[in-house]
């Protein structure tokens, strides 16, 4: 069985870093000329898929936006990462789950383990109980060869307060969640499969991500204000490992299949001049 890491490294040597989430919210439906309704929402995810599916290394569905249909909702999330995986893309299904004991179990069990019409690839998490209560997370990607990617340095202006905080131990939250991480991809190669989010429009805030040994999500590029020139500061001599990520930059391309294209292969021209 092929771990997440070692799948991930050759779909990024075969289809360049680049991940393009697929974000069906209300505004991007109407710029697509689509109802806010299961049929937009439908129309939408299967035209991303057609599009992208057969060319990205990873497709990003971000699950709330399916979810807030429904259990209509998460049917057309059930299919969209089904097809995107048939078409060669691997799914990271951005759901930002966190909890404890068996709760976190069951979580796992829904997007990690094969027996779930939810199944992905790889997972996006919370460690704000504590990166140990993630376990049951890590124990079924190793299981079932999937990875977790698990929020570290994030954009959003309120992060800071809580992330750039000092432990007991003298290092800030973010750099324990990095260390920790770190020690379970330890050895790993060609790279481990657990994973951390680091947002591309921090710019350097300290924090030492030369040990991770696994993949680094940057979302944040596009439409959020990101550009792949950015990715040098935040990363430094860890640029080898990022996956930059755009949504909005393009989506807001479509609805046709050609423009959508013709926008991936932008962005992706863009970050594969920034990463060398």
């Amino acid at each position: 069985m092929e771990t997440f890491g070692e799948r991930l490294h050759a779909a990024v040597a075969e289809r360049g870093p680049l991940c393009v989430g697929i974000d069906p919210h209300a505004s991007l439906l109407a710029r697509w000329g689509l109802s806010d309704d299961i049929a937009g929402l439908e129309h939408f995810a299967r035209t991303v898929v057609e599009a992208l599916a057969d060319r990205v290394a990873v497709l990003k569905p971000q699950s709330a936006f399916f979810e807030r249909f429904g259990s209509r909702g998460v049917a057309v999330l059930e299919s969209t990462i089904r097809q995107s995986r048939e078409a060669g893309a691997l799914v990271l299904l951005d759901v930002k789950r966190g909890d404890i004991g068996s709760t976190m179990a069951a979580y796992a069990d829904a997007y990690l383990s094969p027996a779930s019409t939810l199944c992905a690839d790889a997972i996006t998490v919370s460690p704000y109980l504590g990166v140990g209560s993630l376990q049951p997370a890590f124990d079924s990607a190793a299981a079932h060869g999937g990875g977790v990617f698990v929020l570290a340095l994030t954009s959003n202006p309120e992060g800071p307060a809580v992330q750039h905080a000092v432990t007991s131990s003298g290092k800030s939250v973010a750099q324990t969640v990095i260390d920790e991480i770190s020690q379970v991809n330890a050895g790993a190669q060609p790279l481990g499969s657990l994973g951390l989010v680091v947002g591309a429009t921090i710019g350097e805030t300290g924090h030492d991500l030369s040990k991770v040994n696994g993949p680094l999500l940057a979302p944040g590029l596009g439409a959020q204000g990101g550009t792949p020139d950015d990715l040098r500061a935040v990363f430094g001599e860890s640029l080898h490992n990022v996956l930059p990520s755009y949504s909005r930059e393009v989506l807001a391309a479509g609805p046709e299949i050609g423009e959508l294209r013709a926008a991936t292969d932008r962005v992706l021209a863009g970050v594969r001049a920034a990463l060398g």
